[in-house]
C-alpha cells in the first residue's frame, strides 16, 4: 500500500485515520479500506482537502451508502460534531457491477441502495476495540458476495490500474500500452469503462499527488528537481499542473504545509461558517 497520506494535502488538520489493507480474498476489488474518525468541539472543523486518487469510493456513513467518482479538481470536506466514515477505494474490477458508467460519476456522488452493508459497517464500528477490523472484514463479504469473482476483463482492468498507478508506473499512455501488449485505444476504452477518465488523465493525478507529496516531505528539494524526477517537460510545467488542479503554485503549497505541520494540534480543529458549497467529499 502507498503512503498513508498521498493525496492528503494537509495531513497535520487529519482526525484519527486509518488505511486498511484489504483481505485476501477482496484484494481483486479493493485498493485499501479508508476510515476516518473524528469528534470536533461544538463551533469548531476540520477541514480536509483531498487530491483523490483516480477511482471510484464506496462509502459507508452512518447516515448511509454512497458511490462516489473520480475526480478532476481538488475536493474538500469540513468534518464537524462526532462521526466516521468507511470508505473502499475500488479496484477496476469492482466498478462494472455497482455503476454502468462510471464517467457519469466524475466528480459527483449518487446514494446506494443497500442497508445490508450499512448495518454490518454500523454494527461493526460500534463494537469496541478491533471495530476497523471487523467493519473491513464485513465491508470485504459484502462486495464479495455483490461482485463475486472478477472474469478475466476484470483483472487485466487491475492490470491496467497497476500499470498506471503503481509502484514504476508508466509515465505515458503509450509505456502502459507496451508493457500490456494493448493498443492505446484498447487502454483508452477499458479506463473508460472502469474509472471514467482517459489513461492520460489518470497519469495526471498520479503524478501530482506523487508532486504535492514531495513539495510538503521535502522542503530542502528544489522544485526543478521534483519535476524533472516525475517526469514534468520543466519546472513551469509542474507550476502549471499545480495551480490547474490545486489552484495554488508549489513554492505557496509548501510554505502553506510548513506552516499547517509547525501549528499541529491547534490548526487541526478551526471555526470555519457553514459553507452551502460543501462538497462533502470523502477522505480517500
Amino acid at each position: 500500500m502507498v503512503n498513508p497520506t498521498r493525496g492528503i494535502l494537509y495531513p497535520a488538520r487529519l482526525p484519527e485515520f486509518h488505511r486498511l489493507s484489504a483481505p485476501a480474498d477482496a484484494a481483486d476489488l479493493v485498493a485499501w479500506f479508508w476510515i476516518p474518525e473524528w469528534d470536533i468541539a461544538p463551533g469548531r472543523s476540520s477541514r480536509q482537502e483531498i487530491v483523490s486518487y483516480p477511482a471510484l469510493n464506496l462509502v459507508v456513513e452512518p447516515e448511509g451508502v454512497s458511490l462516489s467518482g473520480a475526480t478532476t479538481r481538488v475536493s474538500h470536506r469540513d468534518l464537524r460534531g462526532r462521526g466516521w466514515a468507511v470508505g473502499a477505494l475500488l479496484r477496476p474490477a469492482a466498478v462494472p457491477a455497482l455503476v454502468e458508467e462510471p464517467a457519469a460519476l466524475i466528480d459527483t456522488e449518487t446514494r446506494v441502495d443497500a442497508p445490508g452493508l450499512l448495518d454490518a459497517v454500523t454494527a461493526a464500528m460500534e463494537s469496541g476495540e478491533g471495530h476497523r477490523e471487523r467493519a473491513v472484514a464485513s465491508f470485504s463479504r459484502w462486495l464479495g458476495e455483490r461482485i463475486g469473482r472478477p472474469g478475466e476483463a476484470a483483472r487485466q482492468a487491475n492490470a491496467l490500474s497497476d500499470a498506471l498507478m503503481g509502484e514504476d508506473a508508466a509515465l505515458t499512455p503509450e509505456e502502459a500500452a507496451m508493457r500490456l501488449a494493448v493498443s492505446v485505444r484498447t487502454l483508452q476504452r477499458m479506463t473508460h469503462r472502469h474509472v471514467g477518465l482517459s489513461p492520460a488523465a489518470m497519469i495526471r493525478r498520479r503524478r501530482l499527488q506523487e508532486a504535492a507529496q514531495l513539495v510538503r516531505d521535502e522542503p530542502a528539494t528544489d522544485l526543478a528537481r521534483i519535476a524533472a524526477e516525475l517526469g514534468y517537460a520543466d519546472h513551469a510545467h509542474l507550476t502549471r499542473d499545480f495551480q490547474s488542479v490545486l489552484g495554488i503554485a508549489p513554492r505557496t503549497y509548501r510554505s502553506a504545509s510548513a506552516v499547517d505541520s509547525a501549528a499541529g494540534e491547534a490548526q487541526a480543529q478551526h471555526p470555519v461558517p457553514d459553507a452551502a458549497d460543501d462538497d462533502r467529499r470523502p477522505d480517500e
